[in-house]
């Protein structure tokens, strides 16, 4: 494909090639056209949509310049910054290697099979020309034959490989682009008008890439008409990119396309009737990334309306753009067809469950765990749970309390709020005072104390009110026993280890610590027995009401005293709950299924 109209000239221009995957290095080389005098240069220390400093020149190695041929001195300014002692506007050119390690879809792979990088893995800032055209030439491997590539990016002269040079409007643009290498499925559709394409590296050959593909169109085609309605859409294409491995799971967002990782396990299978129920999670990733599309990348907190790639970013907002969009993926899986009611309320119930059983959620606001991602949810420990709460799950919650509460009112809807959003910052930055105004002027009424209790403090949410008046029961429900105990463990092999000890319960009261192994327990009879799992608690313990549990902490046998029986106080959450459809017509009208929906696919196909 070949796109020569495009009348932009680059003044940075890369050139990635991945010389010899088996060493898992990327060749790359840099052209400054007009560099500044003393130009500065500098590889951004994180990824925008993964809140955490990464230092990604920690993979960067054999940095030389020149410039007319002969060499340029540099000098390191810092962990990542580096000056270019060169003369002013004569073409300087910078070669460098990146190492490629990591399997996540945040930084840069490569190995022979496959190759996978991120602009911000792999391409210098050129300081000050940040918002000039930047070009990039993705070159093949010399000594593999069969590989394609795929980028979001415009084609300017590619290959039918994919391989070519491509252009980016700056260099936001360049590092929102991630790039697939490798020999992958591919297959297009077109939803609501805008053409797609997904690419899969590693599925098995029982893969059924039709279901997965007649999937995410339906998908798409849901978002964006619930979007635009009929409108036109934000986008003008997109690209998935899927790598399926042993075992994993996750995703993150850009602009024009995401990169996404999933267990082969959880793919649909060709002659396969039903299909695993991983799948159902892997839709949700699809529905939850592509939502991005709109909420985060365009309409966006007003800190990131341009992102500082030096530093954190900081944002109290991540409850709403991330926690916002957990509560949609899977809501418009359900009215799209692709999980029944019954299987939209197993989700819900288990982000209830997640969130009442953290105590972190009585510690710190969800607002504060937005603000501390860069410290606390990309760095958790032992005590993650007792000290915050996911702006993911709770954020969630927030967001279904809201629909509920706006429909209960009956003047307006969450969808409706979503979409005003969506208009008044004209898919741009927002603040809070944003989603108040918006609120006051779709329902008549002030929201600042509903989003003081629930986004700034710390009480629980009023759930079991709220689905009620939607037709849901919301019951208390027998916990496991890692729940009665407030344990999280790790079981399999020699037997039980602790991970978590969760504050206020049982364990924690007995004298548990993370890292403890559980060898076995005595009863008052001074009967002792081993246990490999927490179910054989029940079995060895019977109708005793305490035991002693044998610990081995730092190779020191202990004896620690612990109840089995938990003492109820007033107005305690219940340590696990389940809903059931109370009013199917009033569910109905929430959990409505999109209507009108073509479920022809010829417009949907398998590249060939």
């Amino acid at each position: 494909m070949t796109h020569s109209s495009i009348a932009a000239t680059p003044s940075v221009f890369y050139r990635v090639e991945p010389t010899d995957p088996q060493t898992h290095l990327f060749n790359v080389t840099m052209v400054v056209a007009r560099p500044a005098e003393n130009q500065e240069l500098a590889l951004p220390v994180w990824i925008p949509g993964s809140y955490l400093v990464r230092e990604f020149s920690k993979n960067l190695q054999q940095l030389t310049a020149s410039q007319g041929g002969k060499a340029v001195a540099l000098k390191q300014l810092d962990k990542h910054r580096w000056s270019a002692q060169c003369a002013r506007n004569r073409p300087l050119t910078l070669t460098y290697q990146i190492a490629a390690y990591d399997h996540s879809v945040r930084t840069a792979w490569l190995d022979a099979s496959r190759g996978f990088f991120n602009g911000t893995s792999v391409c210098l800032r050129a300081i000050g020309l940040e918002d000039r055209p930047h070009g990039i030439e993705i070159a093949p491997p010399a000594r593999i034959k069969g590989w394609q590539a795929a980028t979001a990016l415009t084609p300017v002269h590619v290959n039918r490989a994919g391989f070519g040079t491509y252009l980016a409007a700056n260099y936001d643009e360049l590092v929102d682009s991630p790039v697939e290498l490798g020999k992958f499925w591919s297959a297009r559709f077109t939803a609501c008008g805008v053409p797609h394409r997904i690419v899969v590296a590693g599925a098995a050959a029982s893969f059924d890439g039709e279901r997965l593909l007649a999937d995410t169109q339906r998908i798409c085609e849901t978002e964006i008409r619930f979007w635009h309605g009929e409108g036109k859409a934000a986008h003008t294409h997109y690209l998935f990119m899927l790598n399926v491995v042993d075992d994993g799971y996750g995703g993150l967002e850009h602009k024009n396309s995401t990169a996404l990782i999933c267990s082969r396990r959880d793919l649909p299978r060709v002659g396969e009737k039903t299909v695993p129920e991983g799948y159902s999670t892997l839709l949700g990733l699809i529905s939850h990334e592509y939502f991005h599309t709109w909420n985060v990348k365009r309409m966006r907190p007003a800190e990131f309306a341009r992102y500082d790639y030096n530093q954190e970013n900081y944002t109290e907002l991540l409850w709403f753009f991330e926690g916002f969009t957990s509560y949609y993926d899977d809501l418009l899986l359900r009215r799209a067809g692709l999980v029944d009611h019954a299987g939209y309320l197993r989700l819900i119930t288990k982000t209830i469950n997640q969130v009442l059983q953290t105590p972190g959620r009585n510690v710190q606001s969800v607002a504060k765990a937005s603000f501390d991602a860069w410290v606390k949810y990309y760095r958790q420990d032992e005590n993650t749970p007792n000290s915050t709460v996911s702006y993911y799950t709770k954020g969630s919650l927030v967001a279904l309390c809201l629909d509920l509460a706006l429909r209960q009112q009956g003047r307006t809807t969450l969808d409706d709020v979503m979409r005003a959003l969506w208009q008044r910052t004209r898919g741009g930055p927002m603040s809070e005072d944003d989603v108040l105004a918006v609120l006051q002027k779709l329902s008549g009424r002030d929201w600042s104390g509903e989003l003081q209790q629930w986004v700034h403090g710390t009480a629980d949410l009023p759930l079991k009110e709220l689905l009620a008046s939607q037709g849901i029961d919301m019951q208390a429900d027998a916990g496991a026993t890692a729940q009665r105990l407030g344990l999280r463990v790790q079981e399999g092999g020699a037997g039980i280890t602790v991970k978590v000890v969760l504050s206020a319960g049982l364990a924690e009261q007995a004298g548990f610590m993370a890292g403890d192994e559980w060898l076995g327990i005595r009863l008052a009879d001074g009967a002792g027995w081993r246990i490999q799992k927490l179910d054989d608690l029940a079995l060895y313990a019977g109708s005793e009401r305490r035991v002693t549990a044998l610990v081995s902490r730092d190779r020191r046998l202990l004896e620690l005293p612990l109840s089995l029986l938990a003492e109820a106080r007033p107005g305690e959450t219940p340590e696990t709950v389940r809903l059931a459809v109370d009013n199917a017509d009033l569910a109905r009208h929430w959990l409505r299924e999109e209507q009108g929906r073509d479920d022809t696919r010829a417009d949907a196909k398998a590249d060939r």
